[in-house]
């Protein structure tokens, strides 16, 4: 394993470990660099430890305690956590805490505005940067800092506990949580980034473990629907070679995705009911668009949004026609949420291209370049531009 992988592994589990342990987020942070910044100094010369994460942890808290002992604001704070870093050192034989979710659900307490929730457990459990976490929710950065501060500041003053809530909280939490590991998620697979997504699924099978309520069902077999298609990403689904997709999450979300059914409906099962139908079809002529347009009615009963009416309309395009489903996206064109979401531009040059209408989808696909916000997406767009380009 390399120094990258462990940084990358080892991050927000660390700084989990740290906000357990001192209660405060920005502390922890800062600590949680400082850790990074020496192995990046030693382990070059000495090697990787055996046990990174442990010598992350012990090297983490050393600082933190130096800078408590130096900082007169914290000195109260020291004498009652009566830290002694040696005790503190995780023994030999013992592994590193995982206390992530419990930082998930400290990120997703109703004290928080909902748009600050999801945006702070990205920023500071799955090491995303500011920008990356403002295009995973289509805001500017500055907006995006300006949450993220805001966020910390609520914790801080609100003495929020640093916890897994109790079961009569865990409904008014949980959705936050979904929705902040759906958004790792989703941020991986936009920049083809597997890491990512795994370090998603891993997350959700965990809670999943630990609460296997119907939605976190729903969620873990979405994400390994999608997941399975992940060597053919770089096509449309229609020219993916199906060989590739990995037929064991197949029949594992595809179970998944029938148990969170069971009963009832919410929103990341119908989703992965909706992928497990793509999953499923022999080839993409043999995919049941029907099914497919009435589960997007469930959605859009259960969970209306502006994506979900894009998806819709690209999926009624298969059932009635392409100008069908041209004329549901063109009703959205004033929607703000969509003005610089580059799929629906995308959508709307593929459709325009099956209408005949090349010089219009060419246009479509320069403005979803333009917008779109990693190096994989545009070079799938400009695949799909010289495409019409080479036709005409």
């Amino acid at each position: 394993m390399n120094v990258e992988q462990v940084f990358r592994e080892e991050r927000g589990r660390l700084l989990a470990t740290l906000v357990k342990r001192f209660g405060d987020l920005d502390l922890a942070e800062e600590v949680t660099s400082d850790a990074i910044e020496a192995a990046l100094k030693h382990w070059p010369v000495d090697g990787v430890p055996d046990r990174p994460g442990a010598w992350l942890l012990t090297t983490a808290r050393r600082k933190a305690v130096d800078r408590l002992r130096r900082d007169q604001v914290y000195a109260a704070r020291l004498a009652l956590l009566q830290v002694e870093v040696d005790r503190a050192d995780p023994p030999a034989t013992d592994p590193m805490p995982d206390e992530r979710l419990e930082l998930f659900f400290t990120c997703a307490h109703p004290a928080l505005p909902e748009e600050d929730r999801g945006a702070l457990t990205l920023r500071c459990l799955a090491g995303f940067t500011t920008p990356e976490v403002a295009r995973a929710y289509l805001v500017p950065v500055t907006t995006m800092q300006q949450r993220i501060v805001r966020a910390k500041k609520k914790i801080r003053e609100a003495r929020i506990p640093f916890r897994v809530p109790d079961p009569h909280e865990l409904p008014e939490r949980l959705p936050g949580v979904l929705q902040a590991i759906y958004s790792i998620f989703t941020e991986g697979y936009a920049a083809q980034r597997a890491d990512l997504a795994e370090e998603a699924i891993r997350l959700a099978r965990i809670l999943h473990g630990l609460l296997p309520e119907r939605e976190v069902t729903g969620l873990l077999a979405l994400m390994l629907l999608i997941h399975a298609r992940r060597d053919t990403r770089a096509e449309l689904l229609e020219d993916q070679d199906r060989a590739l997709w990995d037929r064991d999450l197949i029949d594992e979300g595809s179970a998944l995705a029938e148990r969170a059914l069971t009963g009832g409906h919410g929103p990341y099962g119908v989703q992965a009911a909706i992928n497990a139908l793509h999953d499923e079809a022999p080839d993409f002529a043999g995919t049941d668009w029907p099914q497919i347009v009435a589960l997007y009615d469930v959605l859009t009963t259960l969970s209306p949004s502006p994506v979900v009416a894009l998806n819709r309309a690209a999926a009624i395009a298969m059932c009635d026609g392409a100008a069908a489903g041209l004329a549901l996206l063109d009703e959205l064109a004033g929607v703000p949420k969509l003005r610089d979401y580059h799929p629906y531009r995308a959508a709307r040059a593929d459709l325009l291209h099956r209408l005949g209408r090349d010089d219009e989808a060419a246009q479509a696909y320069r403005e979803a370049i333009a917008l779109a916000g990693t190096e994989s997406e545009q070079d799938f767009l400009r695949r799909r531009l010289a495409a019409i380009e080479g036709q005409s």
